[in-house]
């Protein structure tokens, strides 16, 4: 993978990052790493904002701008988008909301299958992260102590999700009843609304 790639990939991932982090990730020069976001900024991919510091100038804080995040893969995107608005046409918004709920119970059984051996909430939490990672969804765990929080830094169907918000619930639906006797789960972010990832705050029980 490019330099270029890895940084896009650690941003998505990660969130807004310094040439000095990247730096240090990566084994370069701090202004080896500028000059790859400074070119990454020029074409259109990545936009900065300065925070101010105590002491010495501001830090420079790097992030993707939208047609950054178009370079991520979003499954047939637009194929997507008009097959949903052709169910919609032809069996209207009522036909729509039983291909999302297909969808759901489809999604559920699999899941249900792939989580028949685990016996915990924390095995049962990251057998589903990496469900959801090898589906493209850049997901990842994180325990706080007090509660988990599943984080979906990229969404492979946000176009059609956009279109079809009930596809976005329908995924919620799913974590809900897959948990249902060990914890209580909400998103707490949301891609869609606007937000750099989708979080989902998972309360034991």
């Amino acid at each position: 993978m490019k330099t270029s790639d890895r940084i896009l990939h650690t941003i998505k991932r990660h969130g807004a990052v310094t040439a000095k982090q990247l730096a240090q990730e990566f084994g370069m020069t701090t202004m080896g790493a500028r000059q790859h976001l400074q070119s990454l900024e020029d074409d259109g991919i990545l936009a900065f904002h300065d925070v101010k510091v105590k002491v010495g100038r501001p830090t420079r804080h790097w992030s993707l701008t939208q047609q950054g995040h178009n370079q991520f893969s979003d499954r047939h995107g637009e194929l997507t988008i008009q097959v949903i608005d052709a169910v919609e046409n032809l069996f209207g918004k009522e036909g729509l909301a039983k291909v999302a709920a297909e969808r759901e119970q489809s999604t559920l059984k699999q899941y249900q299958q792939a989580l028949v051996n685990c016996d915990d909430l924390l095995s049962k939490l990251q057998t589903l992260t990496q469900l959801r990672e090898d589906e493209g969804y850049m997901a990842e765990l994180h325990d706080e102590g007090d509660h988990y929080v599943l984080i979906e830094n990229h969404c492979p169907i946000c176009k059609a999700a956009t279109r079809c918000p009930s596809l976005c619930q329908s995924e919620l639906n799913v974590f809900t009843e897959l948990l249902k006797n060990d914890c209580n789960i909400s998103r707490s972010e949301h891609i869609i609304a606007g937000e750099r990832r989708c979080t989902y705050t998972v309360i034991p029980l």
